[in-house]
């Protein structure tokens, strides 16, 4: 996810995005804490794309 594809969004679709976002990170931390998770960087990936959810969402705010 680019925020170049975040910056057109309305904050609607904003918030759907984060939680659904924020959702998928907590199924990866459950699965990390039962060892069922294979690719470890997905974490990193979803935090990353929660950080420019976040971003996208301050600048449409101001």
């Amino acid at each position: 996810m680019k925020y170049s594809d975040l910056a057109d969004k309305t904050v609607a679709e904003l918030n759907a995005q984060l939680k659904e976002k924020k959702t998928e990170l907590f199924t990866l931390k459950i699965k990390q804490k039962m060892m069922q998770l294979q690719n470890t960087s997905e974490l990193r990936i979803a935090k990353k794309d929660i950080a420019k959810i976040n971003t996208a969402l301050s600048a449409v705010a101001n």
